[in-house]
Formats: C-alpha cells, sequence, structure tokens
C-alpha cells in the first residue's frame, strides 16, 4: 500500500513511522508513504498558505491553490481523504474497505479550515475520528494509519488480527502476565492451566462479557 499525506508537520510521520513495527513493514515493502509538505506549494515569497476567511469570523483558512498543487504533485492520488467532525463516523468496516486499496492520500487541515472549494471539488471521502475538534488533521490521519495498516496483509500475524477488538463486533478478551500474584490480585488459574482448549474457552466468553460489560452497542451491529 502506498499512502501519500499532504501536510504542514511532516517530521511526525518520519518519526512515528521510525518506531518499531511500522518501520519492520516498510523495510519489508509491506507499505510505503510519501510526504509532502504544503508549505513548499505555499504563494509568494513567503510560501502563504493560509487567509482570512471571507464573511469574517476568527482563525484563518487553508486556501485552495496551494491544496490543488499539492495534491496535483503526486504521481498517483488513489482515493483522497480529509479528516473532518463533519464527515462519516470511521469505525472496522471503514478501515477494512480502505485496506483493500493499493493508493490513498491524506490531506490534513490546520488553523480554522480549509477552503470548501476544495473539499467538494478534489476530496472523495470526509472522515470523522469522533465528536470533537483537534488542532489540525495530523492526529486524526495517524490513528486512521495505524489502524489501516493493522489490516493491510502482511502487516500482523492473521491469527493475531483475527483476536482483535471489533473483530467480530466484539472486544478482545483480558489479557495477564507477571506476576502470577500482586497485591493479592491473582491471576486467573485457567491462563496457567496449560490446558489451550479451555483457555480458548475462557477467552472466547470473556469477550462476550466483556463487551456487554463495555461495549454493548456492539452486540446489537
Amino acid at each position: 500500500m502506498k499512502i501519500n499525506v499532504i501536510t504542514l508537520i511532516p517530521e511526525l510521520y518520519d518519526t512515528y513511522f521510525n518506531f518499531s513495527v511500522f518501520y519492520n513493514a516498510l523495510k519489508d515493502g509491506i507499505f510505503s508513504y510519501e510526504l509532502k509538505n504544503l508549505r513548499d506549494f505555499g504563494l509568494g515569497i513567503h510560501k502563504k498558505v493560509d487567509d482570512y476567511p471571507y464573511g469574517g469570523g476568527k482563525g484563518m483558512i487553508l486556501r485552495v491553490e496551494p491544496l490543488v498543487n499539492c495534491l496535483n504533485s503526486f504521481e498517483e492520488k488513489g482515493r483522497v481523504i480529509f479528516f473532518s467532525p463533519a464527515g462519516r463516523k470511521l469505525d472496522i468496516s471503514i478501515i477494512k474497505e480502505y485496506a483493500k486499496l493499493s493508493t490513498i492520500t491524506i490531506v490534513n487541515g490546520r488553523y480554522e479550515g480549509v477552503d470548501e472549494r476544495f473539499i467538494d471539488n478534489y476530496v472523495d471521502d470526509v472522515i470523522s475520528i469522533g465528536d470533537f475538534i483537534l488542532t489540525g488533521g495530523d492526529p486524526a490521519a495517524l490513528t486512521f494509519i495505524d489502524a489501516l495498516l493493522r489490516h493491510v496483509p502482511g502487516f500482523l500475524d492473521k491469527e493475531a488480527l483475527l483476536i482483535e477488538s471489533f473483530e467480530e463486533n466484539l472486544l478482545e478478551y483480558p489479557q495477564y502476565t507477571r506476576p502470577e500474584i500482586f497485591e493479592g490480585l491473582k491471576v486467573p488459574e485457567i491462563l496457567l492451566s496449560g490446558n489451550h482448549e479451555q483457555i480458548k474457552k475462557w477467552r472466547d466468553q470473556k469477550r462476550i462479557e466483556f463487551t456487554l460489560k463495555h461495549r454493548p452497542d456492539l452486540i446489537n451491529k
């Protein structure tokens, strides 16, 4: 998978992708990414990318010309994504939908917003990660990319992916590690038994119980 990103903070992505499993996946060719700094496509000597909103109001709006020029500089764009609270709510079905694609381009807003002409005419999908406001699209983009790559073939072991939260509309079962006893709190005996069949049954049951307790809305999906 090829992930294109338009951003004013490209160093965020280089740092993130240099970590652990992402670095290994890059090295193995499971995904690649290309960053474009929107400032490089800014206007005039000061590389201006924003301006005051027509009609008045607080904050600055990203201009359409730098955005379009930056977007068109990619050799292949694929589906173009913009993150906004106005978009469709991100969930596992959207993640799986995008994991099937070979190329995507993420456009990150900043400041007060983006000229609506860009969104209406150059963006294929507007996605929301929740009913709250961020200072820019980059945290949402990294959240989306992290979740997305887990479903790209080769990034994770297939078995590990199947038992993760939200697969089959269930949360993952609770996990434990050493020490066996901490301040009187014990690890469930079944997990120490070595009986893999019984452990699987326990985990399957706990997934249901955990979901009913913490996210009962998932059961009815």
